[in-house]
């Protein structure tokens, strides 16, 4: 296909660089800023703009991957005709678009993505949805050209699965983040943590997470609750970070 990338960060880096490779054409990438814009451009081997009133009338497929908050403002200044438009947000419902094309719909890759680090497009599972069955089956090919797994999800399953992403994700790797900083304090390195978050994920991607759950707060152990809570007193966010989920971690395996 003909393809026009709106939007040039992190998912749209990976995204392009693997619909190139399975032989699709990038036409245009616009971006916001000159440097991001000409970055992945030059990765592509395609021209770039920052100005959207000269983004291409040419794609076949315009590939929207900016910010939430900047998606419906960027797209009134497009014309796109009834060239389809596809988003690629977990959290945005499909019909957002439909003010701004006869054809339109979701393409939403499931995992974290960083424009330096190469991973196995094959395997991540992307979400399609569309407006009718002509578009969604052009999605669906799309999807099937650069990843094994396509799966139909509709706009409220998409913000549950994308609710669901954030607690397994961006907020597991928060708490990585911490724990990092509570080592630092006594100067160990985080390094020694990694067999221990790589058996845990090993054993969450075997059985169900619930049932291989360990540790003081299934069986509310409350010296070692309030040992711990003790030690971060002089942090006192992570404190009631700690509190809540050991709270909910018992709540969950006493229901």
């Amino acid at each position: 296909m003909d393809i026009v990338l709106i939007g040039a960060g992190n998912l749209a880096t990976r995204l392009g660089l693997r619909l190139a490779e399975c032989n699709h054409r990038i036409l245009q990438v616009y971006s916001r800023t000159d440097e991001s814009a000409a970055e992945l451009a030059d990765k592509l081997n395609t021209v770039w703009t920052t100005h959207p009133g000269k983004i291409s009338p040419e794609g076949q497929l315009y590939l929207v991957s900016v910010s939430d908050k900047a998606l419906e403002t960027l797209l009134t200044q497009i014309d796109l005709g009834d060239r389809l438009v596809a988003h690629t947000a977990g959290s945005l419902p499909m019909d957002v678009l439909e003010s701004f094309s006869a054809n339109y719909g979701v393409f939403y890759p499931l995992q974290t993505f960083s424009k330096s680090r190469e991973l196995d497009f094959s395997q991540i599972p992307v979400c399609i949805e569309a407006n009718n069955s002509e578009n969604l089956n052009i999605l669906r090919k799309l999807g099937a050209s650069i990843s094994n797994d396509i799966r139909e999800i509709d706009s409220a399953q998409r913000r549950q699965l994308h609710l669901s992403a954030v607690f397994v994700c961006n907020f597991v790797n928060h708490l990585y983040a911490i724990g990092e900083e509570l080592l630092s304090e006594k100067e160990i390195d985080f390094n020694i943590l990694k067999p221990l978050i790589a058996e845990t994920a090993a054993k969450a991607l075997e059985f169900s997470p619930k049932e291989v759950q360990t540790g003081p707060a299934v069986r509310f152990d409350r010296n070692v609750i309030d040992r711990h809570m003790d030690m971060l007193k002089e942090h006192p966010q992570w404190n009631n970070i700690y509190k809540l989920l050991s709270e909910s971690i018992h709540q969950l395996h006493t229901k």
